[in-house]
């Protein structure tokens, strides 16, 4: 666990049915680079909730059990999302997917990264269409640009969001406007990497977003793609 007496980094993760996916990596892999955890269980009718608190222990962290899935106002569980981490007293906030993990030889520098007067740290996300290799063209390209996953809490800011169902971001609004630096630390989200995983969620963003109003439908459709551009992942 890090040094207490640094800036207390809280990861932050919503999780629903992780039981033989990613999850159990990932919580192997950040448990060490952080202070605490805050985790919404999004409904999971697996062992989702006994994994997470199996994989944290010793890890100060907090277990939130919706009752009910509310992915289909993805907005309203973010903002339950990120209220849980300033709750728990988080004064930086890793926002990371069940499915998304930081590559080896970085997670020591996180405490690092939170010195100096930027409020947000960003990354490159990889989306993984498999074990080795992700993918790269019209469609996937979004570890061409730098987003933040680990932003700095402010008590006294009024946090504005992007009120859509879908596709609402993972952070309010306003983290756009503070000051940041970008990071060569990678990473890769497997939540691609299945052909099960690509059709359920082509079947899932096909239901809750039928007209592509939130979303873009050829980057949908591409989901079916039998024969993508790949890149082999390489480790720097």
């Amino acid at each position: 666990m890090a040094d207490s007496a640094s800036s207390k980094i809280t990861l932050s993760m919503i999780v629903k049915n992780e039981t033989g996916r990613y999850l159990e990596r990932a919580l192997i892999k950040h448990r060490p680079w952080i202070d605490q955890a805050v985790i919404i269980d999004d409904g999971s009718n697996d062992g989702t909730p006994e994994l997470c608190e199996e994989l944290l222990q010793g890890v100060e962290h907090v277990l939130i059990r919706n009752k009910q899935s509310q992915f289909s106002d993805e907005v309203s569980l973010r903002k339950q999302q990120w209220e849980a981490a300033a709750q728990a007293g988080a004064d930086w906030i890793l926002n990371l997917d069940a499915d998304e993990i930081l590559e080896d030889g970085w997670g020591e520098d996180l405490h690092a990264m939170t010195t100096g007067p930027h409020e947000a740290v960003y990354f490159r996300l990889f989306d993984m269409w498999s074990e080795t290799h992700y993918r790269e063209d019209l469609y996937w390209r979004a570890h061409q640009i730098y987003r933040p996953f680990l932003v700095k809490f402010d008590p006294h800011q009024t946090y504005r969001w992007k009120e859509t169902p879908q596709h609402c971001g993972r952070f309010p609004l306003n983290i756009f406007e503070f000051p940041y630096i970008c990071h060569q630390a990678r990473i890769q989200h497997f939540g691609w990497a299945r052909r099960e995983d690509r059709l359920h969620k082509y079947v899932r963003y096909r239901q809750l977003d039928p007209e592509a109003k939130y979303g873009w439908k050829e980057q949908y459709e591409s989901i079916l793609d039998t024969a993508p551009s790949l890149v082999a992942w390489k480790s720097h």
